[in-house]
């Protein structure tokens, strides 16, 4: 298999698996007696409800034709399966990835709500870290960004790449919950790198098999359940779903990576926890940098969708589960 046909699968390997989060991002973090929680906050990245899967495929593939899922692997499942799966959109939709492609792009940023010139500028600053290594970097723009923030919804969450240019305009895109001036420096590498690091489409690193194969599937039940109000299903989800290694491209796994959970002692099988990623590292870069090649030019503003034609306009449109 080429190196393109490698990337290919991996991509929409880890789309499939990414559509399997929780559609709902917000997240109360507090246990059953509403006292909060001592776990950190948790990141549950959106998906798209099903009306739109399939326009969203789409544009994903117009961006980046790597995105597309290769037809020759679903022939394998033979004859009927396949023409079942190549004739069903939605079935399409869920295997395309959703990676904006490797020409350089400037993604403009705007927030939902009245934001402080110097928290603005915070907040995008640790956007652009991971444009040290990458091709996208992100702008604020007085207009409606094809990333919009709040910072008043539930939670930490972000939708996957592409799939931003999807969500109405009067929805965010991704959201920072009561982000301040006077939030740890420490949070906004660990919270805001991360949920750029979902906007640029990357699913989460706790998903490699090694990682879950450590993980007491009953002790992580009762815990997600306590800390998070998770029941099995969202566990088995967010956490305990592995992806094969030959759909993956890149790297060992790293627990350290900016997009992997951070999971207590309490719940391994080894009694060591998981510790989960505080900023981007050097694989994370390496990645990006491989997805997203830096050229020696500067990054070129995105125009296919810059336009009024976007957005889905939407606005009406409840985005639960």
């Amino acid at each position: 298999m080429s190196e393109l046909e490698q990337l290919r699968t991996a991509l929409s390997k880890i789309s499939e698996i990414a559509g399997t989060a929780v559609p709902n991002g917000g997240i109360d973090y507090r246990d059953n007696n509403s006292n909060p929680s001592s776990a950190p906050g948790i990141c549950t990245p959106k998906s798209l409800p099903q009306s739109l899967l399939a326009a969203a495929a789409k544009t994903a593939t117009d961006i980046n034709p790597v995105n597309a899922p290769l037809i020759g692997p679903i022939a394998q499942l033979g004859p009927e399966m396949a023409a079942g799966l190549v004739s069903d959109p939605l079935r399409i939709a869920v295997l395309t990835a959703k990676y904006w492609g490797p020409t350089p792009r400037t993604l403009t940023v705007s927030f939902m709500e009245a934001t402080p010139a110097d928290l603005r500028n915070r907040i995008i600053l640790h956007m652009n870290a991971w444009a040290q290594k990458c091709g996208i970097s992100f702008k604020y723009t007085t207009g409606t960004g094809q990333v919009r923030i709040s910072r008043e919804g539930d939670g930490f969450w972000s939708y996957l790449g592409t799939d931003i240019l999807h969500i109405a305009k009067s929805h965010q895109t991704m959201n920072l919950q009561e982000f301040t001036m006077n939030t740890p420096e420490s949070e906004y590498h660990r919270v805001v790198r991360h949920e750029t690091g979902h906007t640029l489409g990357f699913a989460h690193e706790h998903m490699r098999k090694e990682l879950v194969a450590r993980i007491d599937p009953q002790k992580a039940y009762a815990y997600f359940l306590r800390t998070q109000g998770w029941d099995k299903a969202t566990v088995d989800a967010q956490v305990l779903t592995a992806l094969d290694d030959k759909s993956i491209l890149g790297t060992a796994p790293d627990q350290t990576s900016i997009m992997c959970y951070q999971l207590p002692a309490s719940i391994t099988k080894d009694g060591k926890p998981i510790t989960g990623g505080l900023d981007i590292n050097a694989t994370d870069y390496a990645f990006s940098a491989k997805i997203y090649p830096k050229p020696g030019s500067a990054p070129i503003e995105q125009n296919t969708y810059e336009d009024e034609s976007a957005f889905v306009e939407t606005p009406d449109y409840e985005f639960t589960s």
